[in-house]
C-alpha cells in the first residue's frame, strides 16, 4: 500500500508534510481544502491554505501556491504555477506552462493561453462581464408613457 503522508524538505531545510489526495494522488498540504471530486495529478502540489473546487483538474507538475483559490470545473494544465493569493474562477482553462503572479484574479470562464505569464495583481475578466457591469451602472432610460398616463389628471377633492 502506498504511503498517504509524504515528508519533503523545502529550500530552507524545513520538513513539510503533505498528504496524497485520494483522486489522482497529488500532494496536498494538510491545511489546504481540496474537493473530493477534484483530480490532482501525482506530481502536482497544493500548498497551505489553498482551495481547489469540485471537479477541478490540476495537471502534472503544477503548483497551487499558498492561499490560492481554484474554482469548480477549472482546468489547470501541466507545469502551471498559480501564485500565492490568486483567485481563479469557475470554468477557467489555464494552458500548460502558464504562470500567474501573486494575487492575480481570473474571472469565471476565462482562458489563459499556454506559456502565458500573468503579472502579479492582474485582473482578467470576460468581455461579457464588463458589459454587464456597465449595464448595471448606467441610468435607466425613460419608459414610454402608457394610455393611462396620458389622461388629464383630476383636480384634487376638497375635504368637507
Amino acid at each position: 500500500m502506498a504511503r498517504m503522508i509524504e515528508e519533503l524538505e523545502d529550500e530552507t531545510g524545513a520538513v513539510i508534510k503533505y498528504k496524497r489526495h485520494a483522486n489522482g494522488r497529488g500532494l496536498v498540504s494538510p491545511t489546504a481544502r481540496v474537493a473530493e471530486s477534484a483530480y490532482i495529478e501525482p506530481t502536482a502540489y497544493v500548498e497551505a491554505d489553498a482551495r481547489v473546487g469540485m471537479e477541478a483538474y490540476v495537471g502534472a507538475g503544477s503548483w497551487i501556491d499558498k492561499g490560492a483559490t481554484v474554482g469548480d470545473r477549472t482546468f489547470v494544465g501541466a507545469n502551471v504555477h498559480v501564485g500565492a493569493g490568486c483567485i481563479v474562477g469557475s470554468g477557467v482553462k489555464i494552458g500548460s506552462g502558464a504562470k500567474l503572479g501573486e494575487n492575480a484574479m481570473v474571472g469565471n470562464g476565462a482562458r489563459i493561453e499556454r506559456d502565458a505569464s500573468v503579472p502579479a495583481g492582474t485582473v482578467i475578466e470576460l468581455k461579457g462581464a464588463a458589459a454587464a457591469r456597465a449595464a448595471l451602472t448606467t441610468p435607466l432610460r425613460a419608459t414610454r408613457p402608457t394610455q393611462r398616463d396620458l389622461r388629464t389628471p383630476r383636480a384634487p377633492r376638497r375635504a368637507a
